[in-house]
């Protein structure tokens, strides 16, 4: 059975936990402060999210970073050996409190993101809703929510497109993250883009 893994637990990371439980998976959260921290956080989940360490997080399958963009190098330190395990970046590179695109001299931000997880297949997706959006029931009466992804690796992105399905929500495969990732990162047109699939 895949193991999954939520590093964060602010408005995306308890947006996925609730996805999470409502579809009836079973997934893990971290966050720096330690599981002491999330008795709360977790109580509302009835056991289908546990919470653990950072480090033991960072060992799951598919690992989700559910963060702050300039909490992910401290973050992801504590594991030097990914394996080729699934590292699903779902942050925004945000110049806070102003809200406005950060600055990578070019870079994309899921190619910071990869550079510190080597040996990791990344893929973006998760962060073009707003957690309320993304909290909600994907299923509506004009169809099921639009998810996007982009990776360089075409199995992670299969499997990641069937995870955002089990979940409830249409899996649309923007490709490479050259490709895709320009798409929906913060200053990207497919932001905040709530779409519909019937």
């Amino acid at each position: 059975m895949t193991s999954i893994a939520i590093i964060g637990t602010g408005k995306i990371g308890s947006a996925l936990a609730t996805r999470f439980h409502a579809a009836g998976m079973t997934a893990v959260v971290a966050n720096s402060r330690g599981p002491a921290s999330l008795v709360e956080f977790t109580a509302r989940f009835a056991g289908s999210i546990r919470a653990v360490d950072v480090e033991e997080a960072l060992q799951s399958d598919i690992v989700i970073l559910a963060m702050h963009f300039d909490s992910v190098a401290s973050a992801v330190e504590r594991s030097s050996k990914w394996g080729g395990r699934i590292v699903v970046d779902a942050t925004n590179a945000i110049n806070f409190p102003d809200f406005t695109p950060r600055d990578l001299k070019g870079k994309l931000s899921t190619e910071v993101i990869s550079e510190l997880v080597p040996g990791a297949r990344v893929v973006k997706a998760f962060n073009t809703l707003v957690a309320p959006i993304l909290a909600a029931d994907p299923k509506t009466a004009a169809g099921r929510r639009v998810l996007f992804l982009s990776g360089d690796h075409a199995d992670a992105n299969r499997e990641i497109a069937n995870l955002i399905d089990r979940l409830g929500f249409f899996p649309i495969d923007l490709g490479s993250l050259r490709a895709g990732a320009p798409m929906q990162q913060f200053s990207g047109p497919l932001a905040k883009m709530n779409l519909l699939k019937d």
